[in-house]
């Protein structure tokens, strides 16, 4: 079926939607993360992993080694996809990873389906055809039909909308219909890369959100730190942590009796500093 790349407009793995989480209550989550059952992309996955689970029950019985292949693909589509959901809330790098993983698998499991269909000399459907034209239809209805929301119970999402295919006598109706819901689960997949590096280009990855919600927290506290009041020595902030700091007098060593800035958190913090800001 060659080049065929659907314009699925009922993507929602789209991630960029995620709001950048600095000014977000300490109780939230430094990166959103899983939610994977309500992406477009896995719901199609599902579908072809159990899709591919019944072809090759039923048209490669008596080819074990390509039956397993073909399983282990499909299932690692889909499961790669939901491990980067997941893997998102710590490491913007291991989401685009195994996102990609899964993008291969598909790919692999793509090939294999058209082998199968030219090692028997069974027609592949042209994307233009009627009947890759009507596979096509059924997601585009659903971007239209507000009914037709995905069921939180069943993460198939809907796929008895394409029995009439993959429950089809003849291996290629059911081979190309395969063929064609790969092809918009990888066209999801690369729409999905692309805003999670959009995404990590223009807000950073993990770590550096880290960094920014630390920096965020430590001007907070300097900020709640009561100013004061005339004749009174202002004390600076901690550089460890900080919070204020309170003068104290070295009780042994070489400075015993002399006067320095302490931590006010001591002992949890042990920084300090010299009366002259050093």
């Amino acid at each position: 079926m060659g080049n065929q790349e659907e314009n699925d407009p009922t993507d929602r793995s789209d991630p960029s939607d995620r709001s950048d989480p600095s000014g977000l209550p300490p109780d939230k989550p430094i990166r959103a993360s899983g939610g994977y059952r309500r992406l477009r992309s896995f719901q199609l996955a599902t579908i072809i992993y159990d899709a591919t689970f019944a072809f090759c029950n039923r048209f490669l019985a008596g080819q074990p080694r390509m039956k397993d292949q073909m399983i282990h693909a499909a299932r690692s589509g889909r499961q790669n996809i939901a491990e980067g959901s997941r893997a998102a809330a710590t490491s913007s790098q291991s989401e685009l990873h195994l996102v990609n993983v899964a993008r291969s698998s598909l790919d692999e499991l793509l090939l294999d389906y058209q082998d199968f269909l030219r090692q028997r000399s069974l027609p592949e459907w042209i994307k233009e055809s009627p009947e890759a034209r009507r596979v096509r239809a059924v997601g585009q209805r659903r971007t239209t039909d507000r009914t037709d929301q995905p069921d939180r119970s069943d993460p198939s999402d809907r796929s008895d909308q394409y029995t009439r295919w993959l429950g089809s006598p003849d291996p290629a109706v059911v081979a190309n219909t395969l063929i064609c819901l790969i092809h918009q689960a990888n066209y999801l997949l690369d729409r999905q890369r692309a805003a999670l590096e959009h995404q990590f280009i223009h807000e950073g990855g993990y770590s550096e959100r880290l960094a920014t919600r630390r920096i965020a927290e430590r001007q907070r506290r300097i900020a709640d730190t009561p100013k004061p009041t005339s004749g009174e020595r202002q004390s600076p902030v901690c550089p460890e942590c900080g919070k204020p700091m309170a003068l104290r007098t070295a009780r042994k060593g070489t400075r015993a009796g002399s006067q320095f800035w302490g931590c006010s958190a001591f002992p949890q913090c042990k920084g300090t500093r010299r009366l002259d800001g050093t």
